[in-house]
Formats: structure tokens, sequence, C-alpha cells
């Protein structure tokens, strides 16, 4: 079963339209029918790219490690979280003005930033957090810990009110939490890199790539089966969970013993069903390449009931997956983009928001694209 699902997962990806490159602001990039289905068809512009270096410091704190965003109609600004362990400074995110209009983007400034807190109303000890993503969700924020299955620290979906305190939590399914011997759960920094909340309120929660019991990461020749948790917002409750078919690495290192990579790393909600997904690979000495697609969760499997994928032998529908943008191929030299949100431009048009998280290290940058939405998916 898992050949046949493979094979399905590799012939979806063969429906990108994408050609031109991204030589000045204003280009645009259309993929007209994703899957075949024209509903769907999305088409972007380009509008440009804004980098914060890393060493920026705001308020004392090294700004820097974004790997979530989301945009706050109240404000107009932005949400965006921090990877930092409570290592520099406590775990927080940050509030972000992004100047943006029809002539491009101009600026990413910080308004300020807000410390996250535990369920004793403290900030997280160094280590004992690891934020990876961050939504605004009906009854407050929803942010996501990736964990560290190295210690058998479990990850988690949180909701913390607007000054960083705790609210509640979403309930961890079963095979999810790191095991000792490494049979089941997260895999180290492959977890909760995920999160999506849908206009009906609907959660989805993904990783970046399978837990041991599903069979590899991915690799040169073969991708990974990444599961997406779907949780009734309300209640944190589990609804139902999904396969996405993480590709294999697109480019090997440039020396044999170079290190390489691809995962999931950031889900955008378009409707109840259809969702953005940021595929991030590195190879060593070539640097990231980051490939954005669109998925649709309509007759996927629910795949809940299965304890293991490698050794299921019940027929399995994926998640549809369709690229609809390759950075690298459009001309773009992208960072390790781990966060993506839908807002609002100064001149109130739909803008696709990127950013990248710069692990705070001097070698690269906190780097910002927008895209003006000409077109999305229609119900």
């Amino acid at each position: 079963m898992i050949k046949r699902f493979l094979a399905t997962a590799a012939f979806v990806l063969l429906s990108s339209t994408v050609t031109v490159r991204a030589t000045d602001i204003g280009a645009t990039f259309e993929t007209a029918c994703p899957f075949g289905d024209c509903a769907a068809g999305i088409a972007l512009s380009y509008l440009g790219e804004f980098v914060i270096p890393t060493g920026q410091m705001e308020n004392g704190v090294e700004f820097g490690g974004i790997s979530g965003l989301d945009f706050d109609a109240a404000t107009g600004h932005y949400i965006a979280i921090s990877d930092d362990r409570s290592d520099k400074a406590p775990a927080r995110f940050y509030e972000l003005d992004v100047d943006v209009d029809a002539s491009g983007l101009k600026g990413v400034s910080v308004v300020k930033h807000v410390t996250l807190k535990d369920k004793n109303g403290e900030p997280f000890a160094a280590k004992t957090v690891d934020p990876e993503s961050i939504r605004l969700g009906k009854d407050g924020i929803y942010w996501g810990s990736e964990g560290d299955a190295k210690v058998l620290l479990p990850p988690f979906i949180r909701v913390a009110a607007p000054d960083g305190s705790f609210l509640r939590e979403f309930k961890l399914p079963e095979g999810f939490a790191p095991t000792i011997d490494r049979s089941t759960g997260i895999r180290d920094n492959l977890a909760f890199e995920d999160l999506a909340v849908a206009p009906s309120g609907d959660v989805f929660v993904g990783l970046e790539a399978a837990l041991y019991q599903d069979g590899p990461k991915p690799s040169l020749t073969t991708g990974s089966l990444s599961r997406i948790i779907r949780y009734d917002g309300a209640s944190g409750e589990p609804k139902a969970q999904y396969v996405y078919p993480v590709s294999p690495i697109p480019q090997a290192a440039a020396k044999a013993d170079g290190g390489n990579d691809n995962g999931m790393s950031e889900m955008l909600a378009l409707d109840d069903h259809r969702l953005l997904a940021v595929e991030r690979s590195y190879a060593e000495g070539v640097g990231n390449n980051i490939k954005i697609m669109m998925m649709d969760l309509a007759d996927a499997t629910d795949i809940s009931a299965i304890a293991s994928l490698a050794k299921n032998d019940q027929r399995v529908v994926p998640v549809r997956k369709s690229q609809i943008l390759d950075l690298r191929a459009i001309g773009l030299v992208p960072d390790n983009i781990e966060a993506m949100s839908i807002g609002k431009a100064r001149d109130g048009t739909d803008v696709l928001i990127l950013g990248s998280d710069n692990n705070f290290s001097a070698a690269q940058k906190t780097q910002f694209y927008a895209f003006k939405i000409l077109r999305r998916p229609q119900q």
C-alpha cells in the first residue's frame, strides 16, 4: 500500500504552471487549475523582499528565529513567534508592522514583544519549550511547541491570552509523544512545525516529517509520510488525521558527506479544506529550496485509527497536493522560510507574506517576501 500511496503523491506534483522569473516588482505567477480543479486556481504578484540582519536588538533582546506569522485585522499588524527556546530571552512572540502596498514591500518593524507564560503563569525556563507556530483563533492566540524528542519533551498546542498567559491546551493524540526507544512518536526537530486555523474554527497541526512508526524521514530518493491533525478549535479535541506526502529532498549537498533535508515547515488555511504548505529543504553548500504547495483535504482518508502507516494494510488516500510556487525557480534566493500569512496591504489588497527563521546565525538573515494575491480558490 505504501508504494501505491507514494506513486499517487508523486503524480500530483506535476501540475505547477510557474515558469517565469521574479525579476521585477509585479511579476505574476499563476497556477490555473491545481489538481485539475480550476476553482482552486491561484495567482500571485511579487511585491519584493525586506531583510532584518541577524543581531538586531529590540529592547535589549536579540530579534530573530521567526517561525510563525499571522495577521491581526484588529490592529493591521502581524504576530510572529520566535523559536528561541528561552535561551536568549524567555519564549515570546512579536507584534510586527509590515509596510507593503502595490508599489512593493518597504519595511518590517517591531512594535513590541510579548512573553509567553507556562501553566503556572511564569515565563518558560530555558529549553523547556520550542515555539514554532502561531495563529489567531476565535478565543485567543494559538501557538505550538515542537517539543524535544531527545529529552522526551512532548509537543503541544496551547491557547494564550493577548498578554501571553496560558488559557488552555489541545489534546495530544496517542502515538505522538516521544519514546526512549524511538519506536513511536515524534522525531527530534521534525515535529509540530505547522499550524493553521480554518474559517470554521477547525485547527490543523502538521508534522515536519513522519512519526517513527509511519516510516522514514525524507531522503534524496524517497519522501516522508507526515501527519496532519484536525482539531475542533473550541474543544481542543482531535477530529481527524490525514497524510501529507512530503517530497523527497530536491537537491544533494555540494559535498558527498554534506547534510541535507526537506520538510513541511508551515501551513495556512485558505478555506475549510484547502491549505497552502511550505516545503522547506536545505542542502549544505547549496542553500535553501522553498516550494509553496496547495493541498486539498477533501476525500483524504482519516487515519486516526491507523497506528502505523508503515505496517498498515488498509487503502489510504493522502491529501492531494500541487506545487504553486518554487522560489528559487522564479529567481529568488530564499533563506529558511518557516512563516506564512495572508494579510492586508496598506491599500487594502490581500497579500501573502513569507518569513524566515535565521536560527540566530550570522550566516543567515530574517527575510520577508510579499506577494499580492490576484486570485484565490473559490468555494
